[in-house]
């Protein structure tokens, strides 16, 4: 009897630990500065992405955009451990979105967006006299890779999260069916 506790226990827990691996290698923003939905009235200088696992600069973009969907990246962003950081250049008021896309380990692509609020603006710049007027150039964004054409922003809280549901789900389902075992071999024994 105690013996086959053990062999049920071991599967148990030998499936418990399956999903973990999957999990460990999926990345994720687990914070930024300034945070999703803050309300500034100061424009700060830069902006911080932080993730769970380290991101690659080869597989990561970072755009900036601000009312009116104006770029507001300040600099191409630079990559410290866990974070990403991009330099911010302010404008007017209002909801700015900051749009990030990468790869986790595990090749999974990742997209999401913090949105924060700047409550006083830069003043437009009015036009000299002396400088003719010149057809401006589309803005570019900060972002890694450099693409032909920006890709919509994804919707508020758009992370993936790469069906830990489902995980969760499954190990629940292995629990009760190594349970149900369990007791089928005790009922077993017991006529024995």
């Amino acid at each position: 009897m105690t013996r086959t506790w053990v062999v049920v226990l071991g599967v148990v827990a030998a499936f418990a630990l399956l999903p973990a691996a999957p999990a460990a290698a999926h990345n994720s923003l687990t914070g930024s500065d300034p945070r999703d939905g803050a309300r500034l009235a100061a424009a700060p200088e830069r902006i911080e992405l932080r993730f769970l696992a380290t991101p690659k600069e080869a597989t990561t973009e970072v755009t900036v955009t601000g009312p009116d969907n104006v770029a507001a990246t300040g600099g191409a962003p630079t990559f410290s451990g866990k974070r990403v950081i991009v330099p911010f250049r302010p404008g007017a008021a209002g909801l700015y979105t900051v749009t990030y896309r990468l790869a986790s380990d595990d090749g999974h692509p990742i997209k999401g967006e913090v949105r924060f609020t700047l409550t006083t603006g830069t003043p437009a710049e009015s036009p000299s006299v002396t400088v003719p007027p010149t057809s401006a150039a589309p803005a570019t964004s900060a972002a890694l890779p450099t693409s032909a054409a920006p890709s919509p922003p994804p919707a508020a809280g758009a992370d993936d999260d790469g069906g830990t549901g489902r995980l969760w789900a499954a190990g629940a389902v292995v629990v009760l069916a190594a349970l149900g075992g369990g007791l089928l071999l005790r009922r077993r024994a017991t006529r024995r």
